[in-house]
């Protein structure tokens, strides 16, 4: 076990010694999954060293864990409800904005962070080379434990625990490196034609290329950043190469996979213009900061009814709410989204630097 613990330890570059490294923090690192989990892969095919995709929606405040099966093509092995995000729907631009991150980002072993003070994390990555080429600022944007946010995407401790040895066991496996796709929502055509007056469309529509390519190639979306944009699946000419900045080099796309897409925007658009009719109109800002997912919040009222007593949760509602449920002096933390809260409703907070 000790041997293990040290491999797996080594895979995910945790830069820390035999010596310093403390017992907690290896307990945590190195956590097994549970018999539960288990059982789950072996149901859906897949084997717990088979790489992963993780997927997260704000407006419907989940993250997905897909997973390849041995079929060679990804399926979605859990959805777990995401317990607290802070912003608004959009991108992050700046530090301090409290904005959850949208894009694409690549998590590598050395991102992974164990000693977090939100009791285990990895690090998203931001800014990537699409965030950078738009001048875009910030910093430790996480995806952690603790259920309290600050421009990051809060998990319980025990769905961070299950979420960080899910990604333990793809890297102990071979995989050098897993894709987070970040989006505001499901990239349906009913939630498009809700928010089609919102300034943040055109990059939605690019992010929903990658969306749609991999909804039909089940297969990780190859991302490249040029023109200020997104290209996915893409192999340049021999000799070029894509830079943020600059205007695209010649490259080419497989064309069954391209057709794919193409047929599936299609299909989407005609949608959303049909829906565009009648959709009522999502507001672009709500004046809230961020949400929860409805099984938290839910719970989360409940104790503040019982007034703040402990409570356990009800058997859908994963993980622990902390004691500390009101934001500490100064916050501006101020409200929840349309997940289930209201504008003075109080939210799960954190005293950390601003991201």
């Amino acid at each position: 076990m000790r041997a293990r613990a040290a491999v797996l330890a080594a895979s995910l570059g945790l830069a820390l010694s035999a010596c310093s490294q403390t017992d907690d923090v290896a307990r945590k690192a190195n956590k097994p999954l549970t018999p539960q989990m288990l059982s789950l892969l072996a149901q859906k095919k897949m084997e717990p060293s088979s790489p992963i995709l993780v997927r997260i929606f704000k407006k419907e405040s989940e993250l997905e864990v897909w997973k390849e099966a041995t079929d060679g093509k990804y399926a979605l092995l859990k959805t777990y409800p995401i317990c607290r995000w802070s912003g608004e729907l959009g991108p992050k631009e700046k530090i301090g904005d409290r904005q959850a991150p949208e894009g694409f980002y690549t998590i590598t072993p050395g991102q992974m962070n164990p000693n977090s003070s939100y009791y285990l994390a990895f690090n998203l990555g931001f800014p990537n080379a699409f965030d950078r080429a738009y001048g875009r600022t910030g910093e430790f944007l996480m995806v952690h434990g603790d259920c309290s946010s600050s421009g990051c995407y809060a998990m319980t401790d025990e769905q961070i625990s299950e979420v960080f040895s899910l990604a333990r066991e793809s890297f102990a496996g071979g995989q050098t490196a897993f894709q987070v796709q970040a989006y505001p929502f499901r990239m349906s055509p009913k939630n498009l034609a809700e928010n089609r007056k919102n300034p943040n469309m055109a990059f939605w529509k690019n992010l929903k290329e990658g969306y749609d390519q991999f909804e039909v190639t089940r297969q990780v979306p190859k991302v490249n950043v040029c023109e200020r944009r997104y290209v996915f699946g893409a192999e340049p000419e021999p000799g070029r190469t894509f830079n943020a900045q600059q205007a695209c080099p010649p490259y080419k796309v497989d064309e069954q996979v391209a057709q794919q897409v193409a047929a599936k925007s299609r299909a989407d658009e005609a949608q959303v213009a049909a829906l565009s009719q009648s959709a009522p109109l999502a507001p672009v800002r709500t004046g809230r900061d961020g949400g929860m997912h409805p099984v938290f919040l839910a719970e989360f009222k409940r104790k503040q009814a019982a007034g703040g007593g402990e409570a356990a949760f009800t058997p859908q509602a994963p993980g622990t709410v902390p004691d500390t449920t009101r934001p500490p002096a100064g916050s501006d933390d101020t409200g929840l989204t349309e997940a289930g809260g209201s504008a003075t409703a109080p939210v799960v907070t954190g005293t950390v630097a601003p991201r």
